[in-house]
């Protein structure tokens, strides 16, 4: 019913910038949290960053100061503005939302999107 597409990922040298876009699109009555989360090669998913239907933010220490994440409630879409970029960020990045949809607006559902690969490499 609620299908993630993210967009914007690619090759960057370290230092560099990206920007990742995750449009929601379906059958929604409103979304609540979206984030971004990463998994690089051998490691498991982690949170990259939050933010809330009212545009409260949070981010994982790692990235705090380099990496912002904004939404457009109309678009129902979320962006990670990637900064400073460095090898280590190299990850699929995964956009997530919690979503209530307009058949059972009393029922959260949880959603992710296909993954978009970030390769940050000189």
């Amino acid at each position: 019913q609620v299908q993630l597409v993210e967009s914007g990922g690619g090759l960057v040298q370290p230092g560099g910038s990206l920007r990742l876009s995750c449009a929601a699109s379906g059958s929604i009555f409103s979304i609540d949290i979206m984030g971004w989360y990463r998994q690089a090669p051998g490691k498991e998913r982690e949170l990259v960053a939050r933010i809330s239907s009212g545009g409260m933010t949070g981010y994982a220490s790692s990235v705090k100061g380099r990496f912002t994440i904004s939404r457009d409630n109309a678009k129902n879409t979320v962006y990670l503005q990637m900064n400073s970029l460095k090898r280590e960020d190299t990850a699929v990045y995964y956009c997530n939302a919690g979503v209530r949809v307009v058949t059972d607006p009393r029922r959260y559902l949880e959603v992710w999107g296909q993954g978009t690969l970030v390769t940050v490499s000189s």
